[in-house]
């Protein structure tokens, strides 16, 4: 609209003088034109003074037009526009004026049209002087243009004013700002003449570059040390991570300004040293150094992350007293700071009084929203939302995830690819993490398609990502060719890999797998032997486990954790070498913890040791009065001697405590959706269905020889009830309607939440031989793949 004005004006301005016959004396002289355009406040007058100008023919005079020009250039309610009409109708243009118009596109951010107009100069024969290669050097630098940066440099050589040392100095820049470092620093040896504009626009390069030890170099040859140059310095240190160094030259510096202290305090934030930040801004205060909303921002960040919230309250009445509340990056800031501190009210007063809120404002307040776990308060600032970024959705996404929201995560992503907006690496892995908890293949699978149709990268924490959603959803040869496509690989994908083979009873696999680790350089780290002894305990391989252990701790100096201790705890136990294991655990440099505990009192379940498991049960029941794990075991072992008055009292002291025993829940993906099963569900639209495939099931089990494990049942109740409730166990429930709804080429997968019981092993082993079907099931601890009615796990569970 303002260059259609401008248009408009200047042709009317013209147009009128053509046609326009004066009957007064209408002359402008050229004594009085600069003061008439110091009087000069609107567009209207300085239309006037041209129509003058026009009229009286002093429009020609160079003088007279280049004082037109460059008033028109410099003026704000002047568009650019305008001010190229005016050039345009300048007859005899020379170099000045020339200069004036690229100035101009410079100014206003049209470097292009610079270098066009350069090109015209040439055809039209004038000459450029020291003065024109500057601005379009300074054309090129800010459009990154370095092959006409370099066509330049061959005229500056050819005119002879490489020896101007002011269109050095911009070459120099120009070559560092397009990030040709070479280029500027040959530009820079071959001068010869230097002055602190070229020292500092070199160095200014190294910083960029993020050259440390040139920077150095340059730094240390500098005839004179400049406080520009010094602050350059300890900015490139603080990113390079080294303080000590940024603070020896800033306490070496004589003078100080407002810039070295940023530069200071941001190298501190940068380096995590948070506490150094405050400190050294209330030195700063004390020195009466005036503040700036770029320093605070670096001290309200100090704030958040110590969660000082007294002195970032503090610094917020200090914003209010200076008068530099308005600033939005500032704002942001502070809302940042009130959420990270847990403050949400007064992040909530911030973000409503504002009147300049943007993208950030709202991303940090549903972040803000979703780290405090106010999801509903989230969504509805999200869905409120007039305009949406990656950010903000991945934000949104991501969230769910951490409040354990799968099925919202998996909801909100298919309405992000309806609005068009293309996930980010952040998205995507937390999009695929609820896949891998919602047992959810087929969606996981079509994001990994997505990923290779879009031609994303995949780097090591998405890599890593998409092995673990395969591997937990059973499906190892899928994991093991994203493992073999990643480019780089870090710890993480190789215990991903190691951890996913043991849990899918490929043991022999993943302890290859850790071999081929340490032959690739690899060094392993805590979590890896987490997934070696994990190995070794899915197959009862305790030598190995104890060579292994010992390794950890004398070959790679590794001290083990209550997750190691408690690996060998349950190796042991489940070899049935209880009292090693209960001597392990008294053995440890560190409590027990009661996982720990809860692996031998399980050994103890397995093994029918009824005096120790029922010493270690009362024992964890102390330790830890609201897990409802232990007080099922404790009162299956009861169940199992017979001791029902034992049984109930493990019931009633549940009951009095408020241990609710968690629902045995099965998931099972079928056709893109998530369907979800509990022990005795009859909620599930096709139960019909259901009930009678569980007929069938039954009638072909019968004819295999099946007989119920009623003692899994920790009942007082009759033989025939205990049979009806286990046939009723979520994950029986949740193979029958796969039976049902699976075609038969494909595998039936189930996720279940707690550890699958001796009888639906051994049904589901039936079932597979019964229905010829492959059928994966994944629970706490494991994965196990039925085939032709035997299982991966080879009976050791």
């Amino acid at each position: 609209m303002q260059m259609n004005l401008a248009k408009l004006s200047v042709s009317s301005a013209i147009k009128c003088t053509l046609n326009h016959k004066p009957t007064l004396k209408t002359t402008i002289n050229l004594s009085i034109l600069d003061t008439k355009l110091l009087q000069c406040q609107t567009l209207r007058q300085f239309n006037q003074i041209l129509s003058q100008m026009i009229f009286t023919g002093y429009i020609k005079d160079a003088y007279a037009a280049s004082r037109m020009l460059k008033f028109s250039t410099d003026s704000s309610f002047i568009h650019i526009v305008y001010s190229q009409k005016i050039f345009n109708r300048i007859e005899n243009s020379n170099g000045f004026i020339c200069n004036t118009m690229m100035r101009a596109y410079v100014q206003r951010n049209y470097p292009q049209e610079a270098v066009f107009l350069y090109k015209l100069m040439l055809e039209n024969n004038v000459c450029p002087d020291n003065y024109t290669y500057p601005i379009l050097v300074r054309a090129c630098t800010l459009r990154f243009l370095e092959f006409e940066g370099k066509e330049i440099h061959d005229h500056v050589l050819q005119t002879g004013f490489d020896s101007d040392v002011y269109v050095q100095n911009t070459m120099i820049n120009m070559y560092a700002v397009c990030g040709n470092i070479c280029g500027a620093r040959k530009v820079f040896d071959e001068s010869l003449v230097l002055d602190l504009v070229s020292w500092n626009s070199m160095l200014a390069g190294y910083v960029q570059m993020g050259n440390v030890e040139e920077a150095n170099l340059i730094f240390g040859l500098m005839p004179k040390k400049n406080l520009i140059a010094s602050n350059s310095m300890i900015v490139l240190l603080g990113r390079s991570g080294r303080v000590s160094e940024a603070c020896l030259l800033f306490n070496e510096m004589q003078g100080k300004d407002l810039v070295s202290w940023t530069a200071l305090i941001s190298c501190y934030e940068q380096n995590d040293m948070h506490e150094e930040a405050l400190n050294t801004f209330v030195q700063m205060n004390a020195n009466g150094i005036m503040v700036d909303d770029v320093i605070v921002i670096s001290v309200l960040s100090a704030c958040a992350h110590l969660s000082a919230v007294k002195t970032g309250e503090l610094i917020h009445g200090l914003v209010l007293r200076i008068g530099i509340e308005s600033y939005i990056n500032l704002q942001n800031a502070l809302i940042h700071m009130y959420l990270m501190c847990g403050r949400i009210r007064a992040a909530e007063q911030l973000f409503s009084a504002s009147h300049h809120l943007d993208l950030i404002s709202w991303n940090s307040m549903i972040s803000g929203y979703l780290k405090c776990g106010s999801v509903e308060k989230a969504r509805e600032l999200f869905d409120s939302m007039l305009e949406k970024d990656i950010v903000s959705w991945s934000a949104m996404i991501s969230g769910y995830v951490q409040l354990d929201r799968f099925s919202e995560t998996l909801a909100l992503f298919q309405k992000m690819q309806l609005g068009d907006i293309r996930p980010d690496e952040t998205t995507l892995v937390s999009v695929i993490s609820a896949c891998t908890h919602l047992a959810a293949l087929d969606q996981g699978k079509w994001i990994h398609a997505y990923i290779r149709k879009n031609g994303l990268s995949i780097n090591v924490i998405l890599g890593t990502t998409l092995i673990d959603m395969y591997m937990k959803c059973g499906c190892v040869e899928n994991a093991v060719e994203v493992f073999d496509e990643m480019e780089k690989k870090g710890v993480s994908s190789w215990n991903a890999l190691i951890l996913g083979f043991a849990m899918n009873g490929q043991v022999e696999r993943s302890l290859e797998m850790f071999s081929d680790m340490k032959k690739h350089g690899v060094e392993p780290n805590e979590i890896t032997f987490v997934a070696v002894l994990g190995a070794c305990r899915h197959m009862g391989l305790v030598d190995e486990g104890r060579c292994y252990f010992d390794s950890m701790i004398h070959s790679h100096n590794i001290e083990p954790n209550f997750k190691h201790y408690g690996c060998m705890v349950d190796l042991l136990g489940r070899a049935g070498l209880l009292k090693q294991a209960e001597q392990l655990i008294n053995s440890m440099p560190m409590a027990p913890d009661v996982a720990t505990w809860g692996a031998l009192l399980g050994a103890c379940k397995k093994h029918g040791d009824n005096e120790m498991g029922e010493r270690v049960g009362r024992k964890l029941i102390e330790l830890q009065p609201n897990h409802d794990g232990f007080h099922i075991l404790l009162s299956n072992i009861y169940a199992s001697k017979g001791n029902w008055d034992d049984v109930l009292e493990i019931r009633r002291m549940m009951v009095d405590q408020g241990v609710v025993k968690t629902p045995g829940c099965s998931l099972i993906e079928a056709g893109g959706v998530v369907h979800e099963f509990l022990a005795g569900d009859e909620t599930h639209p096709q139960i019909n269905e259901i009930e009678v495939m569980l007929g069938e099931i039954a009638k072909r089990l019968k004819n295999l020889g099946y007989v119920p494990h009623r003692e899994e049942v920790s009942l007082d109740i009759d033989e025939e009830e205990k049979a009806t409730t286990l046939f009723r166990h979520s994950e029986k429930l949740a193979v029958a309607f796969g039976l049902i709804a699976i075609c038969p080429s494909t595998p039936i997968r189930i996720m279940k939440n707690l550890r699958i019981c001796n009888d639906c092993h051994t049904v589901v082993k039936l079932i597979s031989q019964a229905f010829n079907r492959e059928i994966v099931v994944r629970d706490r601890h494991r994965f196990h793949h039925f085939k032709q009615g035997s299982c991966s796990c080879l009976e050791y569970w």
